[in-house]
């Protein structure tokens, strides 16, 4: 008797422990570790400190890209946010433009494009949830429309830049080594964590991603809660904008466009499933690092742009072949 318990004992330590290392999130950190040994045998020195460090600030821009992208994709109803690349533009253009190299002008910066692209993100979330616009076609449409309106403002011609003390934060160490925005992500993904697992707007996300109709029954308003993500999705897209024109020192009208594709592929490594309602923050987190790791890899390797661009379709396309509807638990 005690041999076939100790069996049983171990058979399910076995399949308790095979289960933990199918976590899309365990994986993602597994890819991590691969990756930074594949980068230090390419190029000694790239898992050095000060490297991890810039690797770091790169990821924590697609971090507060994907944020938003994730409370879309957690609400469910096939939501996807196309313009979130346009959006980080945008927000780079708007802030670009109201700093204009004055130390002054970054907080009305802030407020400026994470303001605009709030109502455009709700523009996104009515569309979708009022006149029934489905996801993929009212953010790509929005894509357009921000693009063209880009083009028109600015004549085609960067203007715009970023203020010392903003490239400073992004760029230069403020405690121990770590620039400010590392500092800055380190409070959003507390902030995301804690929104999604001890709040009742998060713990509702959730709800109505997962079961929409049962949510509607205990009367939780589905349309608000997916309209509202939508328009977070827009000012974490524009927050972004204004942390990536404080990393480059200028903007351009598509300086946004390298974010979309990305924000989509970290979330769907990270374990949030792609039907809603089950997934989160940490996990993207993990995705982001891992998406940039690769890239910088990549690069390293001297691989082109468009050679990038296919690994990181080719990504997404096995990620969703593999995991990307499953449901998985919320982290």
């Amino acid at each position: 008797m005690s041999d076939a318990s100790s069996n049983m004992h171990s058979e399910n330590t076995g399949f308790n422990l095979g289960a933990i290392l199918r976590e899309p999130v365990v994986l993602a950190l597994f890819a991590i570790i691969i990756l930074l040994g594949i980068g230090e045998a390419v190029s000694p020195g790239f898992a050095r400190g000060d490297q991890i460090i810039k690797l770091l600030t790169v990821a924590a821009l697609l971090g507060f890209a994907a944020a938003g992208q994730n409370l879309v994709v957690l609400a469910g109803g096939e939501g996807i946010d196309l313009s979130v690349g346009a959006m980080i533009s945008l927000g780079a253009v708007i802030a670009g433009n109201v700093m204009d190299g004055a130390n002054g002008g970054i907080l009305p910066a802030l407020i400026a494009a994470m303001g605009v692209t709030f109502i455009i993100g709700m523009v996104n979330g009515l569309g979708v949830n009022l006149i029934r616009i489905p996801p993929l076609v009212m953010t790509l449409g929005m894509t357009s429309v921000i693009q063209g309106g880009l083009v028109v403002f600015s004549r085609g011609i960067p203007s715009g830049n970023a203020a010392p003390a903003l490239m400073n934060f992004i760029n230069q160490p403020v405690v121990f080594g770590i620039p400010g925005v590392l500092f800055i992500w380190l409070l959003l993904i507390i902030g995301m964590v804690f929104m999604l697992r001890a709040t009742s707007f998060g713990l509702s996300i959730y709800a109505v991603g997962a079961n929409p109709q049962a949510a509607r029954l205990v009367g939780l308003p589905v349309k608000v809660i997916r309209t509202t993500v939508f328009g977070l999705s827009g000012a974490l897209a524009g927050l972004t904008g204004v942390f990536v024109i404080g990393y480059t020192g200028n903007s351009f009208i598509s300086v946004g466009d390298q974010y979309m594709l990305p924000s989509i592929i970290a979330v769907v490594i990270g374990g949030t499933s792609l039907a809603g309602g089950s997934g989160g923050y940490i996990g993207t987190v993990a995705g982001a690092i891992a998406l940039i790791l690769l890239q910088s890899v990549l690069t390293t390797l001297h691989l082109e742009f468009w050679g990038r661009q296919l690994i990181f379709g080719g990504t997404l396309l096995l990620l969703l072949m593999f995991y990307g509807r499953q449901k998985s638990a919320r982290i």
